[in-house]
């Protein structure tokens, strides 16, 4: 009885230093810091495209482009700790990434001249909750810190607030990065596979290149329509990189691709058109179908890609951009990139496109 009646106290004191703690807490709206990695200003401030902008969205599309992929939070604070708490649209699980990835967030710390992944927001496991709260990092050094939160990649957030220590400075901070390089794509960029929000490959390439990136990645659905034709004209960036080939079938290319570059061009001339090759599908060693889809994707891809490069101004071709290895040891399901797998792409992909974008004056 004794030791049932300590137990009850311990839980007890937990339940009251839990509460305490939370009382010490003052929390801000995200609207109120700087959000970064949108294509522009405009629209809800948590997603990551203003699609009452394009007519010629599917409904469909425009579900995905309400999400806050890519998009992050910059702030400056003196909080020993850092807490979320957020609400999200009803959402389904995926089974090729983690939950941390498609509803939970990641913080990074500008420490010693590097952003530093410096821990994560933990969503329920339960896909019908859509309410959370979790720390990002507790018990910190004193003094200020210069914070980077990359929001959830899969859902469409509701509510968002940042919860630092009652008493503490919370205030917006300017973009740290000199670019703006936009990345449309498959499911490749939107980053399925990857751990957490920070950790896909076009926020990667973000932090490296001093740039802002925009991530349009939509999973399944990127075949060279005409909304993303309008959304490349509609807004500016230092350069656009495509992932246009992982999704569309050969034919899909071979009758759409000349023409996509074509309307882009008539109304931009110089900002720099990137276009990665699609990953070489591990599976298709095996799966002879898979493989023939795969191989005619590529060869379209490369055919057209050599016309549109000698018949356009600063159009490029990264036709290696998503080389994962002979292994077969890259991605989770034969087709999207673990945090191995993207380790190894960007090996090959960030010189290439350092090289390109350096040639026009983008370093």
């Amino acid at each position: 009885m004794k030791r049932l009646f300590i137990a009850v106290l311990g839980v007890l004191a937990a339940v009251m230093s839990a509460t305490a703690q939370q009382k010490e807490l003052c929390y801000v709206d995200a609207s109120k810091l700087t959000i970064i990695n949108k294509i522009h200003d405009s629209g809800k401030p948590l997603a990551r495209l203003d699609v009452e902008r394009y007519n010629s969205l599917t409904q469909k599309a425009a579900d995905v482009f309400r999400q806050s992929t890519g998009l992050a939070l910059v702030f400056n604070t003196d909080s020993r700790n850092i807490y979320l708490r957020w609400s999200i649209e009803p959402s389904k699980l995926r089974a090729n990434s983690p939950d941390i990835y498609l509803r939970g967030m990641d913080l990074y710390l500008l420490h010693e001249g590097k952003w530093t992944f410096a821990g994560v927001a933990r969503p329920k496991t339960d896909p019908r909750v859509v309410e959370f709260e979790s720390s990002l990092v507790r018990n910190m050094a004193e003094g200020v810190k210069h914070c980077m939160v990359y929001l959830p990649a899969y859902v469409e957030i509701k509510s968002l607030e940042i919860g630092v220590d009652e008493g503490s400075m919370i205030k917006a901070a300017p973009s740290p990065f000199k670019h703006k390089i936009v990345f449309i794509g498959s499911s490749l960029t939107h980053g399925e596979g990857a751990p957490r929000p920070g950790a896909n490959y076009v926020a990667q390439l973000g932090r490296r290149l001093n740039a802002e990136t925009p991530n349009l990645g939509h999973s399944g659905q990127c075949k060279l329509q005409q909304h993303f034709i309008d959304i490349v004209c509609d807004n500016k960036a230092d350069a656009f990189v495509f992932d246009a080939f992982s999704n569309p079938t050969a034919d899909i290319i071979t009758e759409r691709l000349y023409d996509f570059v074509k309307q882009i061009r008539a109304k931009d001339k110089k900002t720099p058109l990137i276009f990665l090759q699609t990953v070489r599908r591990t599976g298709a060693m095996f799966d002879l179908v898979a493989k023939k889809r795969n191989d005619d994707q590529r060869a379209a891809a490369e055919k057209l890609m050599e016309r549109v490069c000698k018949d356009f101004k600063n159009v490029y071709f990264i036709d290696n951009a998503f080389d994962t290895g002979a292994d077969n040891e890259g991605t989770v399901d034969n087709s999207h990139l673990t945090d191995y797998g993207i380790y190894r792409v960007l090996q090959i992909m960030e010189p290439q496109l350092r090289e390109i974008l350096s040639h026009h004056g983008i370093k």
